[in-house]
């Protein structure tokens, strides 16, 4: 009995190799089990190394181009595989981007030298005696410039912890605080970009017909708009050349902000760089007019940040003046009454207007 359960067991053992040695020939297709001759390897390329007979170098070169494929649901960005764009964006935005910082620093530090030249600029014929002040800027031109300013200091602040408050504030009130604090950010920039819109449609609206360029704006740049040289007044009318060239680089940075900021706030909705680079490559530039969603994404991203640190140095500077750097600016924005010789040293032409302008509306005649 027992050399019959031997005899079982050996010929079910056989049974086993011989079943377990088939399947691995079928698998190998060698029947010395090799996998040398296989041939549905791509004619033998991958066997023998991961990477088979393609370099590292043309292996990630591939991995770059990107790979995609299709799918049946109903989001088809899902059919892109591999997208290198993002690894880019993050270093460009830790890199190049996070240096423009250097730009608002620059800025600060030709301020501080400025004023170390030059002062504080007074009226230089004092304060008028009488008290006579001139209406620069009424109720609803004061509320669009607060509106507009506001809201464009908290989307800064916000965007800029985005980008920087990660290297310094997690050390400083914790990983939970920061990351309640960015979550918050996020969500008011998103809000406070309406009023950020509204105030600068307003601003054209309002002050588009003040800020047409004019030949007093060459003189006034001649000169450096007196700036630099005490006692020197050169024409202007409501808006010098130096206000005016704030005015369009707000409005103009202000649409990059709109259209950018709109694309992200609705991702894969609003796509436009395609359009706007074929329109750019036609004075010589050589912009990528194949776009996929997410690269029209990643190029929002990019405009919108760049253009943020442009906007800053130029409002920097525009703050300055109008504070520390010029007395009696800031009474424009507060109370919208200015000093009369303030506004004839400044705006000496306005001032002619709004005066000869007076008298005729309240039936009188100008005076000689």
């Amino acid at each position: 009995m027992t050399g019959v359960k031997m005899r079982r067991l050996l010929a079910g053992l056989g049974i086993f190799l011989l079943a377990g040695y088939a399947s691995l020939v079928g698998f190998t297709q060698s029947p010395g089990l090799t996998v040398t001759s296989a041939v549905a390897q791509s004619g033998g390329q991958v066997p023998g190394n991961w990477s088979g007979n393609t370099s590292d170098a043309e292996f990630w070169r591939l991995v770059k181009k990107g790979v995609k494929g299709t799918v049946s649901i109903p989001d088809k960005k899902a059919g892109q595989l591999v997208q290198i764009d993002g690894d880019e964006l993050r270093a460009f935005r830790n890199n190049r981007m996070a240096n423009a910082g250097y730009l608002l620093l620059g800025m600060v530090l030709i301020l501080v030298l400025f004023f170390i030249y030059r002062g504080r600029i007074r009226i230089e014929a004092g304060p008028d005696e009488a008290g006579r002040k001139i209406e620069r800027f009424n109720a609803l031109e004061r509320f669009t410039h607060w509106l507009t300013a506001s809201s464009f200091i908290i989307l800064s602040l916000s965007g800029l912890n985005m980008l920087y408050g990660k290297l310094f504030l997690p050390a400083m009130i914790g990983k939970s605080a920061f990351a309640t604090l960015t979550l918050w950010g996020k969500m008011t920039h998103n809000y406070i970009a309406w009023a950020f819109i509204i105030g600068i449609v307003m601003m054209f609206i309002l002050w588009v017909k003040d800020n047409i360029p004019g030949k007093t704006d060459l003189q006034w740049l001649a000169v450096g708009g007196g700036l630099f040289t005490e006692g020197l007044h050169p024409p202007s009318k409501r808006f010098n050349a130096g206000q005016k060239l704030v005015f369009w680089s707000v409005i103009l940075g202000g649409l990059i902000h709109i259209f950018t900021g709109l694309a992200l706030l609705f991702p894969f909705e609003i796509q436009m760089f395609a359009g706007f680079f074929k329109i750019v490559n036609m004075f010589g530039f050589a912009y990528p007019t194949e776009l996929s969603a997410l690269q029209e994404v990643q190029y929002a991203l990019i405009w919108h940040g760049v253009s943020t640190f442009v906007m800053l140095a130029l409002i920097i500077g525009h703050i300055y003046i109008g504070t520390l750097g010029m007395e009696g600016a800031i009474d424009a924005v507060g109370d919208g009454m200015v000093d009369r010789n303030w506004a004839k040293e400044h705006h000496g032409m306005w001032v002619e207007e709004v005066e000869n302008t007076a008298p005729a509306e309240a039936g009188q005649q100008p005076a000689e």
